[in-house]
């Protein structure tokens, strides 16, 4: 049975946007309604957000609002540790407008406590790994002030493509675009 998923608005044959994956440190599971606590619990730390266009993230009710539209979009995973299941923050798919029918993978945040280890190679290794059953590259926008995420990104292998005017979550700003192959990505 062929099974067709939303991707921002367009359809793709084959791709499940909210899989459950799984390694021995990390769970990624769809992300539900229940989960706002305790995202925000990670969210609330101002410095998680001091290199992102929404500086003022932090904030319950800038943050809110943003959790209600990673929810409705039917595709972002909460990243949770398998030991106790604690959401440790978020990372979604998506179609980016730069590359229609592409996956993409964004909207990532992590605690503090969890920067500059392994957890966002693994947990970027399992979303790489679903995303590369159906396509062969895979996107990745990064705000050009975000110098973190950038370094995170060209780690896993990912190479800067292009820098412009791009609309992402409805907002229309200057963006990196980072392609990652899966053939780079297989030598990683």
């Amino acid at each position: 049975m062929v099974r067709l998923f939303v991707l921002d608005g367009l359809m793709r044959p084959d791709f499940d946007p909210q899989p459950t994956l799984q390694d021995g440190s990390l769970l990624l599971r769809p992300l539900a309604a229940g989960d706002l606590e305790p995202l925000f619990a990670v969210a609330k730390d101002p410095a998680v957000w001091a290199g992102h266009p929404a500086k003022d993230r932090y904030k319950r009710e800038v943050f809110e609002p943003h959790f209600d539209t990673l929810l409705a979009s039917g595709d972002t995973l909460a990243v949770c540790r398998t030991t106790d299941r604690e959401i440790i923050g978020c990372a979604r798919y998506y179609e980016a407008p730069d590359h229609p029918e592409s996956i993409s993978i964004g909207y990532t945040f992590l605690g503090r406590a969890f920067w500059g280890g392994q957890t966002n190679h693994t947990m970027k290794s399992l979303m790489l790994a679903h995303a590369y059953d159906c396509v062969d590259t895979v996107w990745l926008h990064i705000d050009p002030m975000n110098i973190r995420s950038q370094k995170a990104t060209a780690k896993l292998g990912a190479v800067l493509v292009k820098e412009g005017p791009l609309t992402l979550g409805g907002k229309r700003g200057i963006w990196q675009s980072w392609r990652l192959d899966q053939d780079v990505w297989a030598r990683i």
